[in-house]
């Protein structure tokens, strides 16, 4: 009798990549195996996102389409962010969904199905082993949940407060990607510069790099961390991001906007000038350093002036790579009852807006590389075209480096860009992997 076999679609952001690996690990304690495709599995799972109502109408998207093209027999089941949010109401939505599963049961959807070997207690995903890796590289989550209360964010109210991953774990963790073949490790969580602060650890994320840096000898390259609240940018996790080999230099700052009065509505902390002096800063420090950052258009009472203010500082501050993003009016959330609101048309012009002004940027940023050298890790094959990264480029985020020469995945070769072909660069090997 052949074992149960499941399929699985994530959508959303880095931190359900983490969580769906772990529930493929679980899944493969329980018993069951990787279907060949759809068609071949006793168990569907779609690990769903809620950020916005984009991510919700795919997820609910996905769902359907999945429900229909399944295998007759086959349970469907719905987990992530929308079940653990509307659980009862999106069971009732969708009869097509034999089981919507929550945070705490992610671990045990083979037991809450009926398809595990054996029943077993409940399991918490966060620390439990994940399924093996298939590229050089990984996300690692240190913690779960956020103690910050954006108005626009609804994160909280079905993640939790911040619960911060021992190090110990941690490293387990990635000591364990290191043995499956991982080099670069992409550190992420709700607010990643707020971890241990949950525990009264003000620099546990300094110690926590430190920490993992002296496993270069085992095989770690690149640290990268996704997700810094602008406050935390500053001595001493710059310093050590700045020190340590491991530690890329690339800053991902969630800025969310430049004008003072609408940060301080959004109930965020910073403005324009003082984002511009602390990449100014990091910049004197390390000028290959790169910088990401996202930005809202349309938050209630945005106006016409401090749409103008976000294009300045887009200007001023030369981001490699910027995402924008109309503001969603989410359930739960301050922003939820403000005034002000932005006219769809008026949101999808500003929008348009801040690409004109950022597109030239980070294709100029990209051009200034030609003729340059980079160390670039070795992601794999696209297309049959050998391709990876350097410190400039977030893996599934950002571009990529097309490369011509003889390496393979985990390879970190010397190579020289020759061409720029939107977000991404060509380049010619010039010295062989390590």
């Amino acid at each position: 009798m052949r074992s149960q076999r499941f399929h699985i679609e994530t959508l959303g952001c880095p931190k359900n990549v983490v969580d769906t690996d772990k529930i493929v690990g679980s899944l493969h304690a329980d018993g069951l195996e990787p279907a060949s495709g759809l068609g071949d599995a006793d168990l569907v799972i779609v690990n769903t996102c809620a950020f916005i109502e984009a991510a919700r109408q795919e997820s609910i998207d996905t769902v359907l389409a999945l429900a229909e093209a399944k295998r007759p027999g086959a349970r469907l089941v719905v987990t992530g962010c929308m079940a653990e949010r509307y659980g009862d109401e999106l069971a009732a939505a969708l009869p097509e969904v034999d089981a919507v599963v929550g945070f705490a049961e992610e671990a045990s959807i083979a037991q809450v199905t009926m398809l595990a070997r054996k029943p077993h207690g409940v399991r918490d995903l966060l620390d439990l082993p994940r399924a093996a890796p298939s590229a050089p590289w990984a996300y690692v989550k240190v913690a779960e949940g956020c103690d910050r209360a954006c108005a626009f964010c609804a994160i909280p109210s079905f993640r939790g407060k911040q619960r911060s991953r021992q190090p110990e774990a941690i490293e387990a963790e990635v000591r364990a990607l290191l043995d499956a073949g991982v080099r670069e490790v992409v550190l992420v969580a709700q607010d990643l510069a707020w971890y241990g602060r949950d525990v009264d650890e003000a620099n546990a994320l300094v110690a926590l790099l430190a920490r993992l840096d002296r496993l270069a000898d085992d095989g770690l390259a690149r640290q990268r961390l996704l997700y810094l609240y602008p406050s935390e940018v500053r001595d001493p996790l710059v310093a050590t991001m700045l020190e340590l080999d491991t530690v890329v230099p690339y800053f991902d700052l969630s800025l969310q906007h430049a004008s003072a009065p609408l940060l301080r509505r959004m109930k965020r902390w910073g403005n324009g000038d003082r984002f511009l002096a602390a990449i100014e800063r990091i910049r004197a420090a390390r000028p290959d350093a790169a910088f990401r950052s996202s930005f809202i258009c349309g938050f209630p009472g945005e106006t016409e002036a401090q749409h103008d203010e976000l294009l300045a500082f887009l200007s001023a501050a030369q981001l490699d790579w910027a995402g924008f993003f109309a503001f969603s009016r989410e359930d739960g959330t301050a922003a939820a009852h403000l005034d002000g609101a932005v006219a769809e048309d008026l949101m999808g012009e500003w929008l348009r807006d801040c690409a004109e002004v950022q597109e030239p940027i980070t294709n100029a940023a990209r051009l200034a590389l030609v003729g340059s050298e980079l160390d670039v890790l070795v992601d794999g094959r696209d297309d049959d075209v050998l391709v990876g990264r350097s410190n400039r480029e977030a893996p599934e985020i950002d571009g990529v480096v097309r490369l011509d020469g003889d390496a393979k995945p985990g390879d970190i070769v010397r190579a020289r860009v020759t061409d720029v072909e939107g977000p991404d660069l060509d380049a010619v090997v010039t010295k062989a992997g390590r």
